[in-house]
């Protein structure tokens, strides 16, 4: 399902005209597009500098493609000297991903513009994609190699996504397929094929189903859509000001959305994300789980972000890639699970001990996971650049500590220790750590408050001869050591759940080198005494996976309509309005910028920027479904 590199430009404007735009997206706030298939991206160029080109456009335009095997970045270098605007497709190939088996989101024009490209085989994709969609293109649609079976369950999965009225242009579909298409809820017109452009064979369709589905996925009924709230009342309260909240004040401006921030200490970033660094890279795993493909999907967006902050808003850090050092497998064995996973090079690279030592500028006895995309960052830093990129659609209140969460008849209001009124609004997003279960009360969320010291040495720390030489790039394995920060070593970190001290101990300093010294094999003397360091506490989740997504409903969880479904989470009920981003461990930089996308998604109504199956592993209502699924479980074992 590619365009052919030779198609002229202006061929592929057709399924524009023939799914009635720029007209149908005027007067919008959001206009979504699905194409089934990218190539050289031409469709997307075109959609794009058509948008551009109409001043009545959109507010904003997504384009979601789906394609198995995306060209790299070299192959794509062609559509730059036959766009229709070459910056544009500059802008496409300085932001092409390395093609992991995820889905990407690439945001062009201050995030007005964003491109999600799903890249798996085409069923699989539209199973795994969160969106309303307002404009199919079926391009290069090859319908006779698909089995009537899998035919079928294609054009039910383009019904499911389609919003009411959708337009569908497509090449190739024959009396079969149409039928199809038909049975999923599209109409097609008397006479379906038409010659646009004099390109003849394309079938257009408008969607109008006869029927509404008996079940639908409660995280998107309880969506606050920005196309039917007037921009007046796109406003959302954020309670906390670490990476969490500043992350998601920035997703929501994207989505024209204002938020206020409250946070309890004097300034951002005080608590969790109070450190003078921290990393960010992804995951290897031989299952490629629901944990390695999160962050995965997370370290892609996690560097963007730190780019777009160390380059534009003198944020300390660099995202020129991370060491992660492998003691269990040899490099050998390293490189053939990466073979096997297809995972590719500019994501991850299976190097041996001297290529890690190289790359690190210091000697190192393992061989390493590379992560070319990875880094450091300083995270007050990178939570101060969320926010400037907010700007004037957020406002930041310090000093304010939410004491009360009360559900009143037009949304949610927020008091403070009196009792007082603080702010009240149909949206509040809790991104306030294990404080969140405080105001939730019981919420059946098991997040388990975990201590961490980290340490800090200058040279005069260190033995006689001298401050030993500091790595280039970030290492991390059984803990980590940072880059000189400011001529400083920085390395840890203890993890000690249930520990309630707030002191700086010199026993987790001396805990924190010996582990320095098996992270790199070097005998390392240090006087601790003279080692400084912070404390901090990480909430973290059982499955070590951040809760992201709207408040489940206990009391409507025992509604006979419901409890069938309550083993997904995807089905459990929601209190409207309300909304949780926590238990970030210690992965806040990693995950808050991909996890405030999708939150700020799930509240607007816009496409998630993230799969099905992964939304459902972060979902809060995670819990109570496998709490009910463990219950039936539990039920027939008794009864047989």
């Amino acid at each position: 399902m590619t365009n052919s590199p030779a198609a002229p430009p202006a061929a592929f404007n057709v399924f524009i005209d023939a799914c009635g735009m720029p007209q149908r997206w005027r007067g919008r706030e959001r206009f979504v597009v699905l194409e089934t298939g990218f190539g050289m991206g031409r469709n997307f160029l075109a959609t794009w500098q058509a948008w551009r080109a109409d001043p009545q456009r959109c507010s904003s335009l997504v384009f979601i493609a789906i394609q198995p095997h995306p060209l790299p970045n070299v192959d794509l270098q062609a559509v730059r000297h036959e766009a229709p605007n070459c910056a544009l497709a500059k802008a496409l190939l300085d932001a092409w991903p390395a093609p992991t088996p995820n889905l990407h989101r690439l945001s062009f024009d201050a995030g007005r513009v964003q491109l999600l490209l799903m890249v798996a085989e085409l069923r699989d994709g539209l199973a795994e994609l969160v969106a309303h969609v307002d404009a199919f293109f079926l391009a290069g649609f090859e319908p006779g190699a698909d089995s009537a079976a899998s035919a079928g369950k294609v054009c039910k999965a383009i019904g499911r996504l389609a919003a009411p009225g959708a337009t569908l242009a497509a090449t190739s579909a024959t009396p079969a397929w149409m039928a199809k298409l038909t049975s999923a809820g599209f109409a097609m017109p008397s006479t379906s094929v038409d010659a646009l452009r004099g390109i003849a064979g394309i079938t257009r369709a408008t969607f109008a189903p006869r029927f509404t589905p008996r079940h639908a996925p409660t995280r998107l009924t309880t969506s606050i859509s920005g196309n039917h709230l007037p921009s007046t009342g796109r406003r959302a309260l954020v309670v906390g000001a670490g990476l969490a909240g500043c992350a998601t004040a920035w997703a929501l401006a994207e989505q024209g959305w204002h938020s206020r921030i409250l946070e309890r200490c004097d300034a951002i970033a005080q608590e969790g994300s109070g450190n003078p660094a921290g990393l960010f890279h992804g995951i290897v795993n031989a299952q490629d789980g629901r944990h390695a493909r999160f962050n995965r999907a997370a370290a892609l967006e996690a560097r963007a972000a730190v780019q777009i902050a160390v380059d534009h808003h003198a944020v300390s850090g660099a995202a020129r890639g991370l060491l992660r050092l492998e003691s269990q497998l040899d490099v050998a064995a390293m490189q053939a699970m990466l073979a096997h996973l297809g995972l590719p090079s500019g994501y991850v690279q299976a190097v041996d001990a001297p290529t890690a030592s190289r790359l690190a500028g210091m000697s190192l006895s393992w061989p390493a996971w590379f992560y070319p995309g990875g880094g450091w960052v300083h995270p007050g830093g990178l939570a101060r650049a969320f926010l400037e990129r907010a700007g004037g659609q957020s406002t930041l209140c310090t000093g304010i500590e939410v004491h009360a969460l009360n559900r009143s008849a037009t949304g949610w209001r927020l008091l403070d220790a009196h009792g007082a009124l603080i702010d009240e609004a149909d949206v509040v997003v809790l991104a306030n750590a294990g404080d969140a279960l405080r105001l939730l009360g019981d919420a059946g969320l098991p997040m388990e408050r975990v201590r961490g010291q980290i340490s800090v040495a200058t040279a005069s720390a260190f033995g006689p001869a001298h401050m030993p030489q500091l790595p280039q790039l970030p290492i991390a394995g059984s803990g980590y050591l940072l880059p000189a920060l400011n001529g400083q070593a920085v390395f840890g970190a203890t993890a000690q759940p249930g520990d309630t001290d707030p002191s700086v101990r010199r026993a987790d300093h001396a805990a924190n080198v010996a582990q320095l010294e098996r992270l790199t094999g070097v005998r390392i003397v240090l006087d601790v005494g003279r080692i400084t360091g912070r404390t901090g506490w990480r909430w973290v989740t059982p499955d070590r996976l951040p809760v992201i997504g709207a408040v489940p409903d206990a009391q409507g969880m025992g509604t006979p309509t419901q409890r069938s479904r309550l083993d997904q989470a995807r089905f459990v009920p929601r209190l409207p309005g309300l909304f949780l981003f926590c238990g970030l461990g210690s992965r806040g930089i990693t995950w808050s910028a991909l996890g405030a996308q999708t939150l700020a998604a799930l509240i607007s109504g816009a496409p998630v920027p993230l799969e099905a199956s992964l939304l459902d592993a972060i979902d809060p209502a995670r819990f109570a479904a496998r709490r009910t699924r463990h219950g039936h479980h539990a039920q027939r074992s008794g009864a047989g």
